[in-house]
């Protein structure tokens, strides 16, 4: 699902980009971090139907600690920003943040 964030307004002050660049940033976190993703693993067409099978719900977190090609030092440093992070105040202020933006489109 494509989330449109900011909107379609125009923002031009430095103030906009501040918070839009705060937005993005710990959007990246939440998404990343907290945000189950289904994954396709088979689509088979059966006679008129293609019948798809999807992997069980994992954040993109989990999938990096699960692969082989990510090196213990990266995998480290994940875990340590996951600890320190609360996907309901980092919600909270990616929400904040947005009513700001919006505040200086009106």
């Amino acid at each position: 699902m494509v989330r449109r964030l900011i909107g379609y307004e125009r923002y031009e002050s430095d103030e906009a980009l501040t918070l839009m660049r705060a937005i993005y940033q710990d959007w990246r976190l939440y998404v990343n971090l907290f945000q189950p993703v289904l994954k396709l693993v088979e689509k088979r067409r059966v006679g008129s139907k293609v019948r798809k099978r999807y992997d069980t719900a994992r954040t993109p977190y989990q999938r990096v600690l699960e692969s082989p090609n990510v090196s213990e030092k990266d995998k480290e440093r994940l875990r340590q920003i996951y600890s320190v992070l609360n996907p309901v105040v980092l919600r909270q202020r990616i929400d904040e943040s947005l009513e700001g933006l919006w505040n200086l489109a009106r």
